[in-house]
């Protein structure tokens, strides 16, 4: 009996146990990460702070992630995920150009308003983090790509447009979709309300 017990088939069991405390710690470590770039900044983020915070070792979560570097790109992730960047694969379908694009300049923004405090420390620390800014200049990289798209269906059944123009479109698009113009135009127009509204017009004037 004892045998069967601690036999092949408990060990789906304890794995999935197992995998339910590596989430929960996983979970608590993202949490005490946002709080402390909430409230304090990157120079007061470190693995001994953050295995106080969240109540683990620091090898636990080297364990988890690797290094601090790691543990904001999944934070990162987390905060996209949170505001809907998930969406992006729906627009990414949307069956003409038109749509796309106003669909492209909803998610981003949407995103940018979300946690625009706390993006903007994000972004703060990849300013100063190579490593980190690396991370953050390939999600950059993304959004170029997805300008791209868009672009070319846009004008795919348009008078043809070179490929300077075309490339210029590209960077117009990405570049007024990113966080720094959404930053610019929230200290511009005061409101982030009003900053979200004005991005899809100021993106059709400067593309058409």
């Amino acid at each position: 009996m004892d045998e069967k017990e601690d036999g092949p088939c408990n060990r789906p069991y304890d794995l999935g146990k197992r995998q339910e405390a590596s989430d929960r710690t996983r979970e608590a470590v993202l949490v005490a990460a946002r709080a402390q770039l909430e409230t304090g900044g990157v120079r007061d983020l470190t693995m001994v702070s953050l295995a106080r915070a969240s109540g683990v070792t620091r090898q636990t979560i080297h364990n988890l992630f690797g290094t601090k570097t790691r543990v904001l790109e999944a934070l990162f992730d987390r905060i996209a995920a949170d505001a809907g960047m998930m969406r992006m694969r729906e627009v990414m379908t949307s069956p003409d150009g038109d749509s796309m694009l106003a669909a492209m300049v909803e998610v981003f923004t949407g995103f940018w308003a979300k946690d625009r405090l706390l993006l903007k420390r994000v972004h703060g620390i990849a300013a100063i983090d190579p490593e980190f800014g690396r991370a953050v200049e390939a999600r950059n990289r993304r959004r170029y790509g997805i300008a791209t798209r868009v672009i070319e269906l846009l004008y795919a059944n348009g008078p043809p447009i070179g490929e300077e123009e075309r490339a210029r479109k590209v960077a117009i698009l990405s570049a007024l979709t990113g966080f720094d113009f959404f930053e610019a135009l929230v200290e511009s127009c005061g409101s982030v309300e009003m900053a979200a509204g004005s991005v899809y017009p100021l993106v059709k004037r400067a593309i058409d």
